[in-house]
């Protein structure tokens, strides 16, 4: 189909891409050894392989777990055979979302003040969403073939709920809310106080920038006092902050559930300056408690100096789709539109905390500055860019990546499994799929990298064929040719449905050691942007959330606290790498 033929509209070609191919059980059997194999010994690996051909006997019960996936994704109304994973994936976690699961970006520098600044993202985002209500935002055409523009119907009054098993998602566009939402307020949360807003008047007409500050400047004069913040609850872990949340509902606050819970978004404005963009990064990523409501789709945050970013909820929302809304936010010309009169009024949105709620939401809050205490971070920025290693005849990302392996080889003496995110929107409700980094040719190339014997040639040689068995990948798995997710499902499936015996694979050395993650690894190119990042996902990870620009690489580094030593040498070894490889290819 040529692109001139595919719809114009938001939503218009959703219905009309392919569905993710459901991987056969031999095909995802053959590629999990491939995958998980570079991180076994011989032995794990034997162990392995035997698990693997129980898994596909003729009478295991794989076959029974792939035949109800099948049979799902048949199902109508189905649209992809991950359209249950997803939810499990997201809305199943039991921890802390909040910098365990949400991530941030770092909006590029602006001359504007707090006030100013927090008013033209308001508007420029309600602008947005006008748009997105006629369908007039242009999908997203990549290499002529339009993406999944789904996720966009949750950008605006989506909130997650906690559930004592299993999370919800609080989105327009489904069943009971059919369409998008009709709300017309914010809430800004200041000096851990949330205020209602509204950023459209009755007859849908928004508010200008000029007069969202003078609403913005009005809440910051505001001396209500705040002891105790609500916010602090959506810090909790899943089930705990449920049994919150069902105490709150009982003392009477469901309206101001409600009001949070409906809002466009949040814009929360803190009395903080920071002086370095890891400072920046650290406070968007989990900042004052009590002046966030991490359950919110979108919050975005802007500092006393005017330096802003935003946080985002992930059940919904993946990076790819939040930088095409935060460049077009931040890029875009608003549409000519007739103006709201006046000035947008505020009030309080009052929780009415119980002494034994108070004490809950207290002590929220003291664990959660705990535990962001005990993550450490690191900010690295290079004068190297993808322009650059094109320069170079190498792929920018497996530039990136090689060098990510080299320096995590020479810092921790190992090479581990390593997570990159790689979209796949081309297909109908797509998302990402689950790539693994460690190839042959990746160790390899770390063993002639740090073997003080080898040749360049031979070095050179290495890298080059380990970055082309990263691109081959990477193609695989944007195709859906990929088997880590698929035999997670079956899995999903297995309990979903109370299976008492699991499959040995799923206790095999492969399994649980190629998703133990050392590295953590996820990219989001935009000019808009500074930095980018998330909490790291296990007690020895390192997350690397990296900027990859024409010119420029900018990264955020998290881990445990009691790994930052580990962390800082990886940080030092990859300044060291990031020059060697580009003499090496030069």
């Amino acid at each position: 189909m040529s692109s001139p033929e595919w719809s114009t509209r938001t939503f218009g070609n959703d219905d009309r891409l392919p569905r993710v191919p459901v991987p056969t059980l031999e095909a995802s059997g053959r590629r999990f050894l491939e995958w998980c194999a570079p991180l076994l010994t011989a032995a794990e690996l034997a162990e392995t392989e035997a698990a693997v051909a129980g898994f596909l006997a003729p009478d295991s019960p794989a076959h029974g777990l792939q035949a109800a996936l099948e049979e799902y994704d048949r199902s109508p109304g189905v649209r992809s055979w991950l359209d249950t994973f997803w939810p499990y994936r997201y809305l199943g976690r039991r921890d802390r979302i909040a910098l365990n699961a949400n991530f941030f970006f770092l909006f590029r520098e602006s001359p504007l003040g707090q006030a100013e600044r927090a008013a033209e993202l308001a508007a420029a985002a309600v602008d947005y969403k006008l748009r997105l209500d006629g369908e007039l935002v242009p999908p997203v055409l990549v290499r002529g073939a339009p993406q999944s523009m789904v996720q966009h119907k949750f950008l605006f009054s989506a909130t997650r709920i906690p559930g004592v098993e299993l999370d919800t998602a609080r989105t327009p566009y489904r069943e009971g809310w059919e369409g998008p939402s009709h709300e017309r307020h914010i809430v800004v949360f200041h000096q851990n106080t949330p205020y209602r807003m509204d950023v459209l008047d009755e007859d849908g007409r928004p508010y200008s920038p000029g007069q969202l500050a003078d609403g913005l400047r009005a809440i910051l004069k505001d001396d209500h006092v705040t002891d105790i913040a609500a916010g602090h609850f959506t810090t909790k872990a899943r089930a705990e902050w449920a049994a919150s949340r069902a105490a709150l509902l009982e003392a009477g606050n469901g309206e101001a559930l409600e009001t949070i819970e409906t809002a466009l978004f949040c814009l929360c404005l803190d009395d903080f300056t920071p002086s370095t963009a890891l400072e920046a990064g650290d406070r968007l990523l989990h900042g004052d408690s009590g002046n966030r409501w991490f359950d919110k789709a979108v919050s975005f945050i802007v500092f006393a100096d005017g330096t802003a970013g935003i946080n985002v909820e992930h059940c919904e929302l993946d990076g790819t789709t939040i930088l095409g809304f935060t460049d077009a936010v931040l890029n875009g010309s608003p549409a000519t539109r007739e103006p709201a009169s006046g000035v947008p009024g505020y009030e309080v949105v009052q929780f009415e905390l119980t002494d034994a709620l108070r004490e809950d939401a207290q002590a929220a809050g003291a664990a959660f500055k705990a535990y962001a205490d005990a993550t450490a971070t690191q900010t690295l920025s290079f004068d190297f860019g993808a322009n650059r290693a094109k320069e170079l005849k190498m792929s920018p990302d497996a530039f990136a990546q090689m060098a990510y392996q080299l320096a995590h080889r020479r810092a921790k003496g190992l090479t581990g499994a390593t997570y990159e995110s790689i979209a796949t929107r081309q297909f109908q409700n797509g998302r990402t799929e689950a790539m693994r980094v460690v190839t042959p040719e990746v160790v390899r190339f770390a063993d002639l990298m740090t073997d003080e014997t080898a040749s360049p040639d031979e070095k050179r040689e290495a890298f080059r064929a380990a970055a082309a068995k990263h691109v081959a990948r990477a193609k695989e798995c944007q195709a859906g040719d990929a088997p880590e997710q698929h035999l997670w499902e079956l899995q999903l499936i297995g309990k979903r449905r109370g299976d008492t015996e699991t499959p040995a694979l799923y206790s095999s050395p492969g399994w649980l050691k190629s998703r133990d993650d050392y590295l953590s690894t996820s990219s989001a190119p935009s000019v808009s942007i500074q930095y980018f990042g998330f909490g790291s996902t296990s007690p020895q990870c390192i997350g690397v959330a990296y900027v990859l620009l024409p010119d420029r690489w900018n990264i955020y580094l998290s881990t445990p606290q009691h790994v930052s030593a580990e962390m800082r040498r990886f940080a030092d070894e990859l300044t060291r790498a990031v020059l060697e490889l580009q003499e090496l290819l030069a």
